[in-house]
C-alpha cells in the first residue's frame, strides 16, 4: 500500500514562486524565490536532506 511522504504545494504570490512542504519529519515549511527554478532547487535540496536522515535515522534503529 502506497503511503505518502510529503505534501508539496507550489505558487505564485506578488513576484515570488513559493512552495510549502509538509512532511512527517520537517512539519510544514516554506520556500520563495524570485524564479520557478529557485524555488525548485531549494526544495529539492530541503527533501534530499530529510530522506537522507530518515534513512540513517532508520538504519540505526
Amino acid at each position: 500500500m502506497e503511503e505518502p511522504i510529503c505534501h508539496i504545494e507550489i505558487s505564485k504570490e506578488e513576484e515570488f514562486v513559493v512552495a510549502k512542504l509538509q512532511s512527517e519529519w520537517g512539519g510544514i515549511r516554506e520556500f520563495r524565490s524570485l524564479s520557478f527554478e529557485g524555488t525548485l532547487k531549494m526544495l529539492i535540496n530541503e527533501l534530499q536532506a530529510e530522506l537522507e536522515q530518515s534513512q540513517n535515522s532508520s538504519m540505526m534503529e
